[in-house]
């Protein structure tokens, strides 16, 4: 019938036409969501959650308001679900071989374990130099501001080498060397106040023997930042031999003595050289070639750094404690250098490889998974394994430790477990850290060491019961943190 209404099939009475979709007229302005969605296309369709998206427009240094004014929403958040919804999801495999920036060495990070552990053995050649009565809180002569010094240091020297690798990481070297060598110098001055602070009746040799402490701890702060880990072991090498030799052989003091005093001194030195101003263009031949026309004007707030050194005085006061156990009851020498700590110290070699072997498998993990909950599986799975890996290992060395150091006394269950729920507080309170969330872990360890802390000053139980249980309250919380981490992608940028 010529004056009836032409319908498709399948339409009836009940059925409405379709609302065709708005189209963008061709004289007005193209759409910026959709331009900066066709530039992004491969990255958006291949992301996993939005927030991936938004860690890539932060990364680019997009602003919240240059994206309220450029694209006319809230904050990169809600720029990165519009971008997620406009296009349509596709994981395309990589023509090549994908590039993992966090595949390293084995033998580098256990060559920085080592490093790490070394200078225990100075406190072995040093013995004579502290031998007297038992000072405050019983503890062996000079404990108390051998300790004290040392905590300052790992505090203060943790923060300046998270400002002096932010400044590497704006490509400004030689305000990295400038920042090392002001804050190493003040560093030393802090610790050796400290060590004087809380001499009490030691003797002032332990006051002298800080100061030297005080002294390494910021060279090789140094040297470590800067990447010399091969220099910072040749110079330990000679005293470290002749610690060992200690233990078979009596040694003259006047040999302790310059073992000590040439390692100190070549430590030093070489701190000093890296961090000495260059003159001329050897300034500028440091920086890389995009920074040198372009000089930074904006640096590292100094507060970004506080979490740092916090969490290492947190950590420091936990690892301490973990040898006082033995030093109550032990000889001096067992005072600092306890087998609990060096195979804790140890252990760090092994367990940055594994946190960089996390942070590989959580690259592969964005790789391989299509949802947020894949991924959150596949990171946890991840984590679990580095973390059984790092025990294992920290196993292994507690016992040599124990079997090889001299008067030392064997692993119980109490102190076995003790110090495996320590290493757990360590090893996740560092991957916290790694994940930029290094607030929360600072807090936990720092209130475990309080703890702790409050525990021994009024003698309320054994030390290694107290241990058990405030390492298994922290190691539960940082666990948690981590969980809660786990499947947010920007958390493993």
């Amino acid at each position: 019938m010529s004056g009836s209404l032409w319908m498709p099939p399948g339409s009836g009475p009940d059925t409405l036409p379709a609302i065709p979709r708005q189209r963008t007229p061709s004289w007005a302005a193209p759409d910026p969501v959709d331009e900066l969605a066709e530039r992004l296309d491969d990255f958006v369709a291949a992301a996993v959650h939005p927030d991936e998206i938004a860690a890539l427009l932060e990364s680019d240094g997009l602003s919240d308001d240059q994206i309220r004014e450029r694209y006319g929403v809230k904050n990169s958040f809600a720029l990165a679900e519009e971008l997620y919804e406009r296009v349509e999801r596709r994981h395309p495999e990589p023509e090549g071989p994908v590039h993992d920036p966090w595949q390293v060495g084995l033998l580098g990070c256990l060559l920085r374990g080592v490093v790490f552990a070394l200078p225990g053995f100075g406190y072995v050649l040093g013995a004579p130099f502290l031998a007297g009565p038992r000072g405050d809180l019983g503890l062996p002569a000079g404990t108390v501001p051998l300790l004290a010094g040392a905590l300052a240091g790992w505090t203060w020297n943790q923060g300046l080498a998270h400002r002096a690798y932010s400044w590497l990481g704006l490509g400004d070297r030689p305000a990295a060397r400038h920042s090392l060598l002001i804050g190493t110098l003040l560093g030393v001055l802090l610790g050796t106040l400290v060590a004087s602070a809380v001499a009490g009746t030691a003797h002032p040799t332990a006051v002298v023997f800080a100061a030297g402490q005080s002294v390494y701890l910021g060279a090789a702060t140094v040297l470590l930042v800067m990447g010399r880990e091969r220099a910072l072991l040749a110079a330990l090498s000679p005293m470290a031999v002749g610690a060992v030799f200690t233990f078979v052989h009596p040694v003259p003091d006047a040999a302790r003595l310059i073992l000590l005093l040439g390692s100190l001194t070549v430590v030093a030195l070489l701190g000093l050289r890296e961090v000495a101003p260059r003159k001329g263009r050897g300034e500028l031949r440091d920086q890389p070639r995009w920074t040198r026309s372009r000089p930074t004007t904006t640096g590292p707030r100094l507060t970004a750094s506080l979490p740092y050194a916090l969490f290492g005085l947190g950590t420091g006061v936990l690892v301490v404690y973990a040898s006082l156990g033995d030093a109550l009851t032990g000889d001096q020498q067992s005072a600092i250098a306890a087998p609990a700590a060096v195979a804790l110290t140890l252990s760090m070699g092994p367990a940055e490889w594994l946190l960089y072997r996390f942070r590989s498998g959580s690259l592969a993990g964005l790789r391989s998974s299509s949802t947020p909950k894949a991924f959150w599986r596949t990171t946890a799975r991840t984590v679990v394994q580095c973390l059984t890996g790092y025990l294992a290992s920290l196993l292994v060395l507690s016992v040599l430790t124990s079997a090889l150091w001299p008067h030392a006394q064997s692993l119980g269950g109490i102190r076995l477990a003790g110090l495996l729920l320590l290493g757990v507080v360590l090893w996740t309170g560092l991957l916290l850290q790694s994940f930029g969330a290094v607030a929360g872990a600072a807090t936990v360890c720092c209130a475990a060491a309080l703890a702790q802390t409050l525990a021994l000053v009024t003698h309320t139980g054994d030390p290694h019961r107290v241990g058990l249980i405030v390492y298994g309250t922290a190691a539960a919380t940082l666990a948690a943190l981590v969980c809660a981490l786990l499947g947010r992608a920007t958390a493993h940028r």
